[in-house]
């Protein structure tokens, strides 16, 4: 059952359930006081609030007719053809602005963000976009620059203040103990915040939180830089693959937790310095490439 799930329990339907910094929650008011909005573009790592947000501000601030798009699923042209001119272009019911949702927008094609500028253009007497991405560089520049572009990440006071009330609503005991918990699951989700309420979650029982082995990854990532070193990095595929529950198949979290083990190796610094370099490459392209266990073994590859 949904209502069971906490992420969708806590779900933020009003602007006081986002947690963002200052500065944000000081921009969306104004757009609450002035009941208006230009095109924005919400930017951020998965989890932070960006959907959650966007759906606020049609449902909540301006109460306006609008459309959602996921355009991760919908990446084509067609659907800026057909789907957003075909809203665009017509006036609201009641005279006020509509509003288009394109979410995760930065997995449209370059064709349809091509097209998508035109719309923005064309149609902006009549519609508002509000386009969200996990990767800003994959969004072409004429699209940004027709946007307001905030970026969303929590500030970590808050993210725990959210933590601790969610806990406390579902009557978790708090002690040292729980701070411990929260402080090391923080320390390796943030700024996701629906994936560490997943944890949390997962480990309430019967009024409590149970230890929480944030260690897993980092084990995992320490025994395969041994073997990167023992030079057995060829043998390592199979291994990897089929021990992916272990780390949930979050490659990138997994090249990050290898560059956080590689920072305290007592090697030479001059290896630490190439490593390093190698792995934050990885994790630069694993913004691109269409296979993330691909790319993780190809950065062991290129680890010598």
């Amino acid at each position: 059952m949904f209502e069971d799930l906490w992420i969708e329990k806590y779900r933020p339907h009003l602007l006081t359930d986002i947690v963002l910094t200052n500065e944000n929650r000081e921009i969306i008011n104004k757009f609450a006081n002035s009941n208006e909005i230009p095109n924005l573009l919400f930017v951020g790592k998965a989890g932070i609030g960006k959907t959650s947000l966007a759906k606020i501000i049609v449902n909540n601030i301006l109460n306006c007719q609008y459309l959602y798009i996921n355009a991760s699923d919908e990446n084509g042209i067609e659907t800026i053809r057909n789907k957003v001119t075909t809203f665009s272009k017509t006036k609201s019911f009641d005279g006020t602005i509509k509003v288009i949702i394109l979410d995760e927008v930065d997995g449209l094609t370059l064709d349809a963000q091509r097209c998508l500028r035109n719309a923005m253009e064309e149609f902006s007497g009549y519609t508002r976009f509000i386009l969200t991405a996990n990767y800003k560089h994959k969004v072409i520049n004429p699209l940004q620059s027709r946007c307001q572009s905030l970026d969303l990440i929590p500030p970590l006071d808050g993210f725990k203040t959210r933590l601790y009330e969610i806990l406390k609503n579902e009557q978790i005991n708090v002690n040292e103990s729980c701070d411990k918990s929260i402080e090391l699951i923080t320390k390796k989700y943030y700024p996701d915040l629906r994936k560490t309420i997943n944890e949390i979650q997962k480990h309430a029982v019967n009024g409590a939180l149970s230890n929480i082995d944030t260690n897993i990854t980092n084990n995992f990532a320490k025994n395969i830089y041994k073997l990167v070193q023992d030079k057995k990095t060829l043998k390592l595929r199979k291994n990897i693959i089929e021990n992916e529950a272990k780390f949930a198949a979050d490659y990138e979290q997994l090249l990050i937790d290898l560059f956080n083990h590689i920072c305290d190796q007592k090697i030479s610094d001059d290896t630490k310095r190439e490593h390093l370099l190698v792995v934050s490459e990885h994790i630069y392209r694993s913004a691109f490439v269409a296979d993330q266990e691909i790319n993780f073994f190809s950065c062991l590859l290129s680890l010598k």
